[in-house]
């Protein structure tokens, strides 16, 4: 199904659908994955390359954002061009997009790389905990140029009406990414860097479905990553995954919005989402949670993911008349 007979000769339910379904089951792979990583590193190289991993990952999230952040800003023209039937230009925005992606990659992987070390010493770390995460981090960087590519291609595959191709290649990098970190991990007995190589052989993106399993088995959850941990620690982690869990319940309002603003053109709306759920409200709820402790820290995703979408909330009931105007005439 191309394009213009899904996005335009489609109903609207019959569409959602069509699209929900294969972003829900490639969101659910990647999230499988994600927790496997976790289980395979705390498990096959114990707890000081698990905790590696979780420092050096903001950066590698970071590197990961700059590539999203060119593949979702240019589908957007890309579909409004496909939409008036300028598939020429939608092709150079394409091109555009891909080269950009690349250079980034580059220039970003080459940073991170070059300054590796200093990052993790600056993060409080040092000796094998410090060199297991730059191990790490560097084969992300490396891996950069190649690896960031999938930000936009899959991106490009749905608005070009390949949903189900966008879903089979997100299943397809989950299942390999898994397999060779356990062939690296559990059979080879190579170090952490293998799980970064795993993971960048096939990319994976986002998580769902968490709530349920994290509210309902927390202590069966954290003691995956953390085996030989005493009780006191099980009990805390518990505690934790509890919290992060509600999460779940408010972060998907914040990520549809800003992607909704997006959509119909409202740059500046999206960015003040994104802004506020990475940076502002993070930092200011360090301050105001800082008496809880670690329960503070804890509390920080929830409080930021509800505040996140009170934000998106208040941001749709501003514009309602604008966006909805059509409708009341």
């Amino acid at each position: 199904m191309n394009s213009e007979t899904l996005f335009a000769r489609t109903a609207p339910l019959k569409l959602f659908f069509l699209a929900s379904i294969p972003g829900a089951v490639s969101m659910l792979a990647s999230a499988l994955y994600q927790t496997l990583d976790g289980v395979f590193v705390g498990r096959f190289l114990g707890a000081t390359a698990f905790a590696a991993v979780n420092l050096a990952m903001p950066f590698v999230i970071i590197n990961f954002s700059l590539a999203d952040l060119i593949g979702v800003g240019a589908a957007v023209p890309i579909a409004i061009a496909l939409g008036k039937k300028k598939e020429k230009e939608a092709h150079n925005i394409f091109t555009c997009a891909c080269m950009m992606i690349v250079l980034a990659g580059i220039g970003v992987g080459g940073i991170l790389f070059a300054a590796a070390p200093s990052l993790i010493r600056l993060m409080g770390a040092e000796g094998e905990f410090a060199s297991l995460a730059v191990q790490y981090m560097r084969v992300y960087a490396l891996c950069s140029p190649v690896t960031t590519i999938v930000f936009a291609m899959d991106n490009f595959l749905r608005i070009s009406g390949l949903i189900r191709g966008s879903m089979f290649l997100n299943l397809l990098m989950s299942v390999l990414s898994g397999t060779l970190e356990f062939l690296f991990l559990g059979v080879l007995g190579w170090g952490v860097w293998a799980a970064a190589l795993a993971t960048c052989t096939g990319m994976a993106v986002c998580a769902l479905l968490a709530a349920v399993a994290l509210s309902c088995f927390p202590a069966q959850v954290a003691s995956l990553f953390m085996a030989g941990s005493g009780q006191e620690v099980l009990v805390m982690a518990s505690g934790a995954l509890r919290l992060f869990a509600l999460t779940f319940v408010t972060r998907w309002v914040s990520f549809a919005m800003q992607s909704y603003m997006l959509a119909i053109g409202k740059p500046l709306p999206a960015s003040l989402i994104s802004v506020s759920t990475a940076l502002v409200f993070p930092v200011l709820l360090v301050a105001l949670l800082w008496p809880f402790g670690l329960t503070g820290i804890w509390l920080n995703f929830a409080a930021t993911s509800l505040l996140a979408c009170l934000l998106s909330l208040a941001i749709l009931f501003g514009l309602r008349k604008e966006l909805f105007r059509p409708n009341l005439q």
